[in-house]
């Protein structure tokens, strides 16, 4: 199975040059705690992923340290550069390379190189739960069938 069959495409992105603030007030609107920055490749068809930002970068990187959300924009505080996941990456080479960098989620990409997806730890778990349903299922399958055979 590869990250493109289980990631979200449902991905809620922003500017570098948005503010913190219309960022912030995003993530509690759509109920997320990523965002995606991304910009228009030289054609201006495409969507690339650039940097990303978490609800910790604004906690820990601003209000802990006390600075003024309000001066402050997207560019300020996401992580630039983010590692994405190629659309054919597997599962497990997906979960070995975000254990790898200590996240969450990470921003999938496309053949071009642009923002398709998010796969997240929970899109993860929800596969692998659905494959253990189904290996549990085979099992009492193959147990209901032998007693079916046998009586």
């Amino acid at each position: 199975m590869n990250v493109v069959q289980i990631c979200s495409r449902n991905v809620v992105t922003v500017r570098k040059i948005d503010e913190i603030v219309a960022a912030a007030r995003l993530m509690r609107e759509r109920h997320v705690g990523y965002l995606v920055v991304t910009e228009p490749d030289f054609s201006g068809a495409i969507e690339r992923p650039i940097g990303v930002i978490t609800d910790r970068d604004i906690v820990v990187g601003i209000i802990a340290k006390e600075r003024d959300a309000r001066s402050l924009v997207v560019g300020d505080v996401m992580t630039e550069n983010p590692v994405v996941l190629d659309r054919l990456d597997s599962i497990t080479a997906a979960v070995a390379e975000m254990r790898r960098i200590g996240v969450r989620r990470m921003p999938v990409t496309g053949e071009l190189g642009q923002l398709i997806g998010v796969l997240s730890l929970d899109d993860v778990l929800d596969a692998l739960a659905g494959d253990l349903h189904n290996l549990a299922g085979a099992v009492r399958n193959e147990q209901r069938i032998e007693n079916a055979l046998r009586t």
